[in-house]
């Protein structure tokens, strides 16, 4: 493959202009910009990233971290934020963690500040914070998106939505159809990082006067056999539930079909209201209820706020609240019958 000297010297220019014209950049007539670019072409050459990162000591693209790809938000969030790089000229390099810290220290080590100019954290995941902070000392920044505590700043830069607000609402539209007995499904420990959106479900209740106990809240793993199991567990077990707050989508889809295999019929027997709204909640039969959440504000003001944080310099980590929620009401809720 040429090097940019030997396109240079094949166009008649100078190693500058070759990359002025592949930048964009600088005055280059439209005569020398058309000969550089079919010299490019004939010769296949591509710009060595890793030198121009040196170089300019800014890297082309940016990192982003995932805890789990195969949960469909988090490609559904990767597009986003691929989306809004590309706005801004830049690439993403994804690293699946699959929730093991010693894979994501071992990416950030390889990338951040060489590879990468940035990294983009997706709702923390399993990273610890202390590790994130073991980046940014290395004059590397660091946003985590989706943050769900609003109140509780992570010390790191974020972007950030009020997921006990989303929780709020959801538990609020069974209340508002007629359910009196509602059970829970959680997708993480009570302290986890849904434990915003359960505080939300509690609350509620407790506003509205409406007793309930541990035993109608069952607590899974954020994944759609999670959702499934815990539902056939508390639907077994708690036939008079007429409702269900289920903390995401994902697992919300397994509820559908424990329901179904239990011969209870969504909604009338049972309402079905979740957190996110990831494509699937369309497309589900019956489709889902949700509480849809900001995620292609999130990732584009994450990619924003890196590449601010990557040209300025911040006493304190600055936190972006996101504040759009909005109920999606499809098939899973109805207005409580009366009827078990």
């Amino acid at each position: 493959m040429a090097t940019i000297k030997e396109v240079a010297a094949l166009a008649g220019v100078t190693p500058t202009t070759v990359t002025n014209v592949l930048r964009g950049r600088g005055r280059v007539s439209e005569a020398t910009r058309e000969r550089v670019l079919a010299v490019v072409a004939e010769q296949g050459y591509r710009p060595n990233l890793n030198a121009r990162a040196l170089v300019e000591r800014k890297a082309p693209t940016l990192a982003l971290m995932l805890g789990c790809i195969t949960n469909p938000f988090y490609p559904e969030f990767t597009l986003q934020a691929h989306l809004a790089a590309r706005q801004h000229g830049r690439f993403l390099l994804v690293c699946n963690t699959d929730h093991e810290n010693d894979g994501g220290m071992q990416f950030l080590d390889e990338v951040a500040g060489s590879l990468s100019d940035g990294v983009l954290v997706a709702n923390k995941g399993d990273m610890d914070i202390s590790q994130l902070r073991e980046i940014e000392h290395r004059g590397v920044p660091v946003v985590i998106s989706v943050w769900e505590f609003p109140d509780q700043h992570p010390g790191i830069p974020c972007v950030a939505f009020d997921s006990k607000r989303a929780g709020e609402i959801a538990t609020e539209h069974l209340i508002s159809l007629g359910h009196k007995k509602i059970g829970a499904i959680i997708a993480s420990p009570k302290e986890g990082i849904h434990g915003g959106r359960y505080d939300g479900f509690v609350e509620t209740l407790n506003k509205a006067k409406l007793t309930y106990s541990d035993q109608h809240i069952e607590f899974c793993i954020d994944s759609f056999d999670g959702g499934y199991e815990a539902a056939y567990q508390l639907l077994s077990t708690k036939p008079d539930i007429t409702a269900l707050f289920v903390s995401n989508d994902l697992p919300a889809l397994g509820v559908l079909d424990a329901a179904a295999d239990l011969n209870i019929r969504i909604p009338q027997d049972l309402s079905v209201v979740s957190i996110t709204n990831i494509q699937l909640a369309s497309q589900s039969r019956p489709t889902l209820t949700t509480v849809a959440i900001p995620t292609a504000e999130m990732a584009a003001k994450g990619i924003e706020l890196l590449l601010e944080l990557s040209e300025n310099k911040y006493e304190e980590a600055p936190m972006i609240c996101v504040e759009s929620l909005e109920l999606i009401q499809r098939q899973s809720t109805a207005i409580y019958s009366g009827v078990i």
